[in-house]
């Protein structure tokens, strides 16, 4: 596919500001993590009111977790809507660019 000259400009936007690159990459995992979710939902037949009945939850709540809206999503929360939609989680992390960032903080060790 031949870029245009708008892809071009954020390929050089990405290259230049790694902090505007790292915000692009987190938003788009939690947009795959969102679709995900939809998918899964639509591809078991179910509504997102039948959903939030599985999770205990009111159907607004399914909204705002499938466009994005729900902050600070848990784990428990994430893994009990990915049982109730017949999945499994996986949570890995790796190393951004083989490297660990300067703002990234250090951990201390205890005692």
């Amino acid at each position: 596919m031949k870029k245009t000259a708008f892809m071009r400009w954020i390929d050089g936007q990405l290259e230049a500001d790694p902090g505007f690159a790292q915000a692009v990459e987190d938003l788009l995992a939690q947009m795959k993590l969102e679709q995900q979710i939809v998918a899964l939902r639509e591809k078991r037949g179910l509504t997102q009111r039948q959903l939030a009945k599985l999770l205990g939850t009111s159907q607004p709540y399914v909204a705002k977790l499938e466009s994005g809206r729900v902050k600070n999503l848990g784990v428990k929360t994430l893994v009990k809507c990915a049982r109730a939609l017949g999945a499994s989680v996986s949570i890995t992390m790796e190393p951004i660019r083989g490297k660990i960032t300067p703002s990234a903080p250090r951990l201390r060790k205890a005692g």
